[in-house]
Formats: structure tokens, C-alpha cells, sequence
């Protein structure tokens, strides 16, 4: 895939944090872009799930800055992420399984009647069309999200990542413990969002998933960013030398 270089919407500069004497983060400096699919790679430990939380506003770095589509920030508070454009699906996927769908898509933010009673007709019939314009198939829109299976899960918290406003979509492992056919399903679903314009962000350890979506991948060990390539122009095993330390290539592809 070939991404027209523009303005990045996202750009981490020189982020950093510790946890007493660990450095979780040492120095990261990363770029986004609407209409492309970043994959983030690397073992555990090797600060992923920090760099995550910390754009996602979870949790707030020791230095360094955060622009999202011009705007500085120091660090972000979830509420700030996301009215910033920054939507985050987490593994575990956040989901009220006792709740249907349309109530999943529109947590903290539903509709009311004028009598202050949850405006249900209106949240579901919205909530069909963004499944539609989202080309998400779930038959049953008014079954509890706890009966759904894995994949159509992932596709009702994709689908709430949306509809917060997200431009900028981060993925924690989104295909996760699904089967093959769910898989393709929701990689589908990933690159189409690409595809209409918004910035993904993929947190992944299956690497044969990673080049088939991805247009560049970061990969990082022990806290930094070791290498960031350019998917076409690099082949897997140059990727898993660079997340094992066999090879460093940190200025190679770097934009």
C-alpha cells in the first residue's frame, strides 16, 4: 500500500516514563497519519502498552509532547484523548455484556426523550445505520453483547470507537484468541477504516497479520523505537531480528 505524505495527525515527541527505576518509555518519537494503518510491534515489556496508555490518556509521561492535528499537549486525560480524536479499543474490549448493542455504541453519551427516559428507538436505529456504513453483519441488534461471539464483539467496540469521533483508532491486539474466519473478518474491517480516511494504530505480536494490513510498522524493544520501516520495504524476518535484537536499523525508513 502507498500513503501520501501529509500532515501527521498524531506526533509523539520525546515521550518518557519510569516506574521507580524501570524506564518504560526512553525518548519515543512516533507519527501517525490519517488514511494509513501503523502497526506497533515488539516483545513484552518493550513499552507498547505504555506508549498506549499514554496517548489514550490513561496514564501521563514524564516529559515530552503529544501534538494531535496541531495542538500540544503535555499529556492527555481520557476525556481530552478523545475530543482530541484518539479512540481506543483495549483488549478486553470494555464492553457491558448485559447491555444490546445500541447501548454499548452509545455508553456515556445516550440520547434522552424529552421525559429524561433513554431514547432507545433512536440510539438503535442510529446504531443500524453505523453498522451499515461500517459494513459490520451482527443479525440480532437488540441481543445482549455477552452472546455475541468474539469477532462481533470487537466489531461493536469498533463501531463505539467511531462514533465517539475517533479519527485516530488505536487497536490493542484486536484480533485476539478469535478463530480464522473472525480474523479476516474484522483485519477486513481494520483496513477499511483506512481506507475512508481515518489513522489506525495496531498493537500486534502475530506478525504474518502485521504485513497483511499494516503500510508501516514501529518496532520497539526496551523502551524505544528501534526501527520504523516502510511494510512494502521490508521482509518479516528483518522485523523479528529488529524485535529480538539481532539487528537494529533505527534510521532506516524513518519519515
Amino acid at each position: 500500500m502507498s500513503v501520501p505524505l501529509t500532515q501527521p495527525f498524531l506526533e509523539v515527541r520525546g515521550v518518557k516514563k519510569k516506574y521507580g527505576n524501570v524506564e518504560a518509555l526512553r525518548g519515543i518519537d512516533l507519527k501517525a497519519y490519517t488514511g494509513e494503518i501503523l502497526a506497533i510491534v515488539g516483545d513484552n515489556g518493550a513499552g507498547k502498552s505504555t506508549i498506549i496508555k499514554t496517548l489514550s490518556g490513561a496514564i501521563a509521561p514524564d516529559s515530552g509532547e503529544i501534538i494531535v492535528a496541531g495542538q500540544k499537549y503535555h499529556k492527555l486525560k481520557p476525556k481530552t484523548a478523545l475530543a482530541a480524536g484518539i479512540s481506543t479499543v483495549y483488549q478486553d474490549l470494555a464492553l457491558v455484556n448485559t447491555l444490546d448493542i445500541a447501548d454499548n455504541i452509545f455508553l456515556g453519551r445516550e440520547y434522552k426523550t424529552k421525559i429524561f427516559c433513554l431514547d432507545r428507538k433512536r440510539m438503535r436505529q442510529e446504531a443500524k445505520e453505523l453498522l451499515g456504513q461500517l459494513k459490520i453483519q451482527i443479525p440480532f441488534l437488540h441481543a445482549e453483547v455477552g452472546d455475541l461471539s468474539g469477532g462481533q464483539r470487537q466489531s461493536v467496540a469498533i463501531a463505539r470507537a467511531v462514533h465517539q469521533g475517533g479519527r485516530l483508532l488505536i487497536f490493542d491486539e484486536p484480533t485476539a484468541a478469535m478463530g480464522v474466519k473472525e480474523t479476516i473478518t474484522i483485519l477486513k474491517l481494520i483496513k477499511s477504516l483506512a481506507q475512508q480516511g481515518l489513522g489506525i494504530i495496531v498493537i500486534s505480536h502475530n506478525i504474518e497479520q502485521v504485513f497483511q494490513i499494516s503500510d508501516r510498522i514501529c518496532v520497539m524493544r526496551q523502551g524505544e523505537v528501534v526501527g520504523l520501516v516502510k511494510t512494502d520495504e521490508v521482509h518479516p524476518n528483518d522485523v523479528i531480528a529488529m524485535i529480538t535484537g539481532a539487528v537494529d536499523i533505527n534510521n532506516r525508513g524513518r519519515e
